[in-house]
This record gives structure tokens, C-alpha cells and sequence, in this order.
């Protein structure tokens, strides 16, 4: 798994369940549906599960380089990029 676009895919897919999976972290179930916090709770935890993996990626592969704000920032702006799609599917796509 040292390829790094099958780890650019998994988080496009992570990055989108939330808005397109209707249960509670994923497995509980939510009568009456999710509330945006609950999504926007699960779009922070996938984001956290993408980058644990990734690190474990770099880990297997060789040393783990030390990074600063400026890289995870610039991460929590590609995951927020790669949710949109998910975003406009449930908010502007979907017919209620």
C-alpha cells in the first residue's frame, strides 16, 4: 500500500460517507435522520482515521518526518475539498 493515490482515494471516499451514510458514526442507527453536527462530527474523526493511516504508511516505509501547522492545515483543507461532493449530493442534489 506504498502507492499514495490508493491513500488520496481512500480519504476522497472518507472524506464523503458522512454525507452520504444516514447512520450515526457510520454503524448506530439515527431515527430521523442526522443532524449537520453529527456529520461535521464524523468528517472530523474520518479526517483523524485518513491521517492515523497515512502515518502508519510513512512508518512502514522509513522514518516519519516531523511536520509543522502549515502541513496539517494545508490537510484539513484538501479533506474539506474532497468532502464537497458528498456536501452538495445531500444539501443541494438530493430531493427530499
Amino acid at each position: 500500500m506504498s502507492n499514495p493515490l490508493i491513500l488520496l482515494v481512500l480519504a476522497f471516499v472518507a472524506a464523503n460517507l458522512p454525507f452520504l451514510v444516514e447512520r450515526r458514526l457510520l454503524v448506530l442507527p439515527a431515527p430521523g435522520g442526522k443532524k449537520f453536527s453529527w456529520r461535521l462530527l464524523e468528517l472530523v474523526l474520518m479526517y483523524f482515521g485518513v491521517a492515523i493511516l497515512a502515518w502508519l504508511v510513512e512508518r512502514n516505509m522509513g522514518a516519519v518526518h516531523a511536520q509543522r501547522w502549515e502541513f496539517y492545515a494545508v490537510t484539513v483543507c484538501l479533506f474539506l475539498v474532497f468532502a464537497y461532493p458528498g456536501y452538495v449530493y445531500r444539501y443541494f442534489w438530493r430531493k427530499k
